[in-house]
Parts: C-alpha cells; sequence; structure tokens
C-alpha cells in the first residue's frame, strides 16, 4: 500500500523505514526542508537515524501538499503539541476521505485530548478511519530490524487489520486491538513513568525503587485508563506494561534521559535545550495531573513527577511524600 508518513523524526523516519521493508511505498514528511533534501541526497536521515539507510521505497518531501496527494493513508508521527496544528494544514489539500494512523504518543495539554480526538475535531467526517500504533519501539532497533511487536487499535477492526498486515513481517510484528483509548494512554502516560525512572538512576537509587516505581507506575496508569474507557488487558499488554518497562529501564527512551538529567540536578529548560528530540512525558505530565484530577482519580507519581517539572520541587523530597503517603492495601 501507500503512505504517508508525517513526521522525519526518529520514531517517523522508523516507521517509514520498516512499512516500505514489508513493500509498502512510503512519502515521508519532514518539517524542515533541509532535512527532506539532505534525505534525498543521501539516502539517510542524519539527524535523526544516520546509520540506516532508507531505500528506494521512501520518497522525502517537505510539502504537505505532496505528501497529502500521494496516499489516503496518513500516518501522524509529530509530537503532540503540534499535532493539531500539522492535521490543519493538511486539510486543505486533501481531496477526498482519508485514513490516519496515530505514532504520537501524548496528550493535549489544552484540551486534554487524544490524538483521535484532535483528529476527529480536526477532519470531522474527511476521516474514514483512526487507527493508534503503539508499544515497545524504539526507534533505530525498529529500524535497524531488531525483533519487535506493538499494537495496531482501530474502532474500525479491517482498517487495524489491514494496517496490520502491510507492517507486519519478520522483524514487525503487530497485534490489532479495538481499544483505542487503552492503546493512547498506554503510550502517552508511560512517559512521565519513566521520566520518573529516569529522576531515580540520577539521584543514584538502586533496583528496588525502581521496581516499585514501575509497578506503581502500571498501577496509576491501569486506573486513569479504565476510568477514561480502556481495557484492563491493554494496560498489561505491548501498550502498557511492555511500553512502561522499555521506557523505564532502556538507555534508549528520550524521557528517561530528561529524568536521569533531573535527577543530578540540571534545570529542564537547559535539558530541553540540549535536544531536537521530544521528550512527550514532560507535557504528559501537566495532561495526566489535570486528567486524574478531572476523573477523580488519585495518582500520586504523576503528581510528584509534575512537582518537580513545573513547580521546582526537588525529586527527593517528591520521594519522601511518596513513601510517607497513608498504608493501604495494594489493590487499592
Amino acid at each position: 500500500m501507500k503512505i504517508s508518513v508525517i513526521g522525519a523524526g526518529s520514531f517517523g523516519t522508523a516507521m517509514a523505514v520498516v512499512a516500505a521493508r514489508y513493500g509498502n511505498h512510503v512519502m515521508l514528511w519532514a518539517h524542515d526542508p533541509r532535512v527532506s533534501e539532505e534525505m534525498r541526497t543521501t539516502g539517510t536521515n542524519a539527524v535523526y537515524l544516520p546509520d540506516i539507510p532508507l531505500g528506494e521505497q521512501i520518497t522525502p518531501t517537505s510539502d504537505l501538499a505532496e505528501a497529502a496527494a500521494f496516499s489516503d493513508t496518513l500516518f501522524m508521527v509529530v509530537p503532540s503539541h503540534h499535532y493539531r496544528g500539522v492535521l490543519t494544514q493538511l486539510l486543505p489539500h486533501l481531496s477526498g476521505r482519508i485514513s490516519v494512523i496515530s505514532g504520537t504518543k501524548g496528550i493535549e495539554n489544552q484540551t486534554l485530548e487524544r490524538m483521535s480526538e484532535v483528529s476527529k475535531a480536526v477532519l470531522g467526517d474527511t476521516m474514514q478511519s483512526f487507527a493508534a500504533l503503539s508499544g515497545p519501539t524504539f526507534a533505530v532497533e525498529a529500524a535497524r530490524g531488531d525483533p519487535t511487536a506493538a499494537v495496531i487499535a482501530s474502532d474500525d477492526v479491517e482498517f487495524a487489520k489491514s494496517i496490520q498486515q502491510a507492517m507486519s513481517g519478520s522483524a514487525f510484528r503487530l497485534y490489532h486491538s479495538d481499544d483505542v483509548i487503552g492503546v493512547e494512554l498506554g503510550g502517552s502516560l508511560k512517559n512521565v513513568i519513566a521520566i520518573s525512572a529516569g529522576v531515580l538512576e540520577g539521584l543514584g537509587l538502586g533496583s528496588n525503587t525502581n521496581a516499585a516505581l514501575v509497578t506503581r507506575g502500571l498501577r496509576e496508569m491501569t486506573r486513569l485508563g479504565m476510568a477514561l474507557g480502556g481495557r484492563l488487558e491493554t494496560f498489561a499488554g505491548l501498550a502498557g506494561m511492555g511500553d512502561l518497562v522499555l521506557t523505564c529501564t532502556g538507555a534508549l527512551s528520550r524521557n528517561r534521559r530528561v529524568g536521569v538529567q533531573l535527577g543530578r540536578g540540571k534545570r529542564l529548560p537547559d535539558i530541553l535545550a540540549e535536544t531536537r528530540e521530544v521528550a512527550e512525558g514532560v507535557k504528559t505530565s501537566k495532561s495526566a495531573k489535570d486528567l486524574a484530577e478531572r476523573h477523580k482519580i488519585e495518582m500520586p507519581i504523576t503528581t510528584e513527577m509534575y512537582r518537580v517539572l513545573y513547580e521546582d520541587e526537588t525529586a527527593r523530597s517528591a520521594i519522601q511524600r511518596l513513601m510517607t503517603r497513608a498504608l493501604k492495601a495494594e489493590a487499592v
């Protein structure tokens, strides 16, 4: 099939490479014309995945009209805070109904909407189907062909199955689901916990602490996710526990790296200024806290992470508050 991948960061480029590997024709849109031009001339994305050849099945562009005309399937892989704007810019160039795949793992700050909700708000009846792709998928590993598994979720099960067939092969395996809410929230909320896990490493704390954080973090994710309509089994699967374990323990996690620097005493603005990659968990921590308050869901780790990121709270004080909370049963 033909797919327009919108967003040529590390994950967008990796998904373009995976799709092309299994026989699909891909147009890869980059916001920066210099990036698309370099991809055309060198055959690699030197900024984000320098050692991965793109191959002849991928056509780089920085022209949204060209990307819109190429395919009726848009694979959106842009940061959550740019998602609405980029999709709005695409809208005038669409000639008919389209289907959207989202690889964006975030929640819009202002509206607290997931990308499925943003897509519907922007596209309306122009959108034929929506799917969310998420799971434990470090970009460089998926792109170089390390065996990787993820989930594609859609209310339109036939659309999910068509993407599953198109993008699955010997090194990339998709499972289909109809739990869009659970898959979107799992992919978004785990980034907040991943920053927290990085903070623990930056503070020099050990495996006991990290295991407790991951376990209780999964509990928080599941509690909010189910309150919003997600299913328990989704949070126990690849898009929940799988992605959480990866980003909390893997050195390639950009969210975890932000946390490590925070734990070592570096200021957040300085950390973010030093990288071109987006750590979605920074903004999602605010959205997650606001959603928890709206739905009266207790999320102590998320709340403390928000305080560290936005209220100049120290990480050690946050940990002390978490450890001295009222004692309770584990399942509460």
